[in-house]
């Protein structure tokens, strides 16, 4: 860690959960995989993981779960889903449907396998507690006891903390029933500590007894403080939906307390990531990008260095557009690295420093070379760019292809044309002449700066518009009427090959 105060956000609720108390932490959080696990659910793994980087930081013993909320019941038929296979599974837990795809134990696992792999590459490797597995366990059996125990005590405080008002046979606790296997159609009629058990009824027209022992689960309002006390957890980041007044915290904070005998956890409060243009990501309404996804385009790094960055009570609003470009060069900079250097710290991954070459200029030179990273790395070295680590230089120009494939604008696309486009032929004679007088200022060896400097001279002494002179470069060579930043884009052509086609214009 750097020697610095701790004044990062991270830094900071590390201090403050420190001084609540000196025991051994445990952070916890989560996430019910009912679907493709996105960029919006990336906020909370990794507010996380940074919280805990920066506890391991000042030396505090730290243990960190990620509870997968596999027991959960499918909501509805999402629209990524078949109706006719998935209608009749409604209302049953995830951890006991079909496999979308077949290739997985079970409908959880196939949203969440991807999902871990991801954040192997993001450096987070998870120590992941499957919900399904815990109550299978019996590990929230004492608990199922205790919150059937004390229905009326958790009533009054939902009615207290929410407003609202339960029926006389609301239960804390929703049996699955053995008929139809659905646990959103179930009633309690009554329960065995003794045993163990439980006895419902079901829409479905069947009665009969449950084990405690995965035969249903807890309420969410009531299943999330009873996981805080089996598991012990003192810190858990969570969404600002759960933190508004009467949301799910407020009620486990006295759930916990009252029910479990237990202090409820450090909260640390996130806002959301929207899409841009798609407001806030949703599985269960399509508008998301997998996290998967993301990683093929941006180094994970990157992607983690996103959500660092900025706090968590702020909203972040994701652009995989010209933004993501802009956020990889930000990253890689050095003065804004230096900027906001504890965040680029505890991003950290794979230990790879900044390539020292901008993002932009990579997704030029794929298109320019057609994906040549021996190419592409000559033309580096020429134009002034010392390469240390070559392979990093082929993963950047392979995440600049995949960039431009995926997500980049049309503005932004080129190809250098091999003939000389028809298109150049209907220059002006201004432009004509404008092409003329760069010929003469082209030799081996200029930079990108001073190519750009003797462009704008041509500009000044000919009193053309910037958009007349670089249109008739980019209609020269490109065959459309805008291109990459033009400096480096001559700087990275032979200038032999440039006079060649401006000569073939003119």
């Amino acid at each position: 860690m750097t020697n610095q105060e701790p004044t990062f956000w991270a830094d900071q609720a590390a201090s403050e959960i420190q001084q609540k108390s000196q025991k051994r932490t445990i952070v916890a959080t989560g996430i019910t995989p009912s679907g493709e696990i996105h960029i919006g659910n990336l906020r909370e793994v990794v507010t996380a993981d940074a919280v805990v980087r920066a506890l391991k930081d000042q030396g505090q013993d730290v243990t960190f779960h990620y509870i997968a909320d596999t027991f959960d019941p499918l909501r509805r038929v999402y629209p990524f889903l078949d109706e006719t296979i998935y209608a009749e599974h409604v209302g049953k837990p995830i951890s006991e449907i079909p496999c979308p795809c077949g290739k997985h134990e079970s409908y959880a696992e196939h949203f969440l396998e991807p999902f871990l792999a991801s954040m192997e590459e993001l450096g987070m490797p998870l120590d992941v507690v499957r919900a399904d597995r815990m109550y299978k366990e019996g590990r929230y059996v004492q608990n199922i006891i205790r919150a059937l125990e004390h229905t009326n005590e958790i009533r009054a405080i939902l009615k207290k903390e929410t407003g609202k008002e339960t029926d006389d046979q609301w239960s804390p606790f929703n049996p699955i029933c053995n008929a139809c296997g659905r646990m959103t159609t179930t009633q309690t009629t009554g329960f065995d500590a003794a045993q163990e058990t439980v006895n419902y009824t079901c829409e479905c027209g069947d009665s009969g007894e449950v084990s405690m022992r995965g035969g249903g689960k807890l309420t969410w309002r009531v299943d999330w403080p009873a996981r805080w006390e089996i598991l012990g957890v003192t810190v858990e980041p969570f969404g600002k939906d759960h933190a508004s007044r009467g949301g799910s915290y407020d009620t486990g904070k006295r759930m916990v307390k009252e029910i479990f005998d237990f202090e409820a956890p450090f909260p640390v409060i996130y806002e959301w990531i929207s899409l841009k243009g798609g407001g806030d990501m949703s599985s269960s309404k399509g508008n998301v990008l997998s996290i998967h996804e993301m990683l093929e385009v941006v180094p994970p790094e990157v992607l983690k260095y996103m959500v660092i960055k900025t706090k968590p009570n702020r909203r972040i609003v994701f652009d995989p557009g010209l933004p993501l470009l802009q956020l990889i060069d930000e990253y890689d900079d050095h003065e804004s690295r230096n900027r906001n250097v504890r965040a680029a710290e505890l991003a950290e991954v794979r230990g790879v420093g900044a390539t020292g070459v901008p993002f932009r200029h990579l997704v030029s030179l794929a298109q320019t070379t057609q994906d040549d990273v021996k190419k592409v790395i000559e033309i580096l070295e020429r134009t002034g760019y010392p390469i240390k680590e070559p392979k990093e230089i082929e993963k950047r120009v392979q995440y600049a292809r995949r960039w431009l494939d995926k997500f980049a604008p049309e503005d932004v696309k080129f190809t250098l044309q091999e003939s000389t486009p028809e298109v150049a032929k209907n220059l002006s004679d201004l432009q004509k002449q404008a092409l003329r007088e760069i010929i003469e200022k082209l030799e081996p060896g200029l930079t990108a700066q001073d190519i750009h400097s003797r462009v704008y001279e041509v500009k000044e002494k000919l009193g053309l518009s910037p958009k007349e002179l670089f249109e008739a470069i980019y209609l020269s060579l490109l065959g459309k009427a805008k291109g990459p930043r033009a400096g480096f884009f001559l700087a990275s052509l032979e200038p032999e090959f440039v006079k060649k086609r401006f000569k073939e214009v003119i």
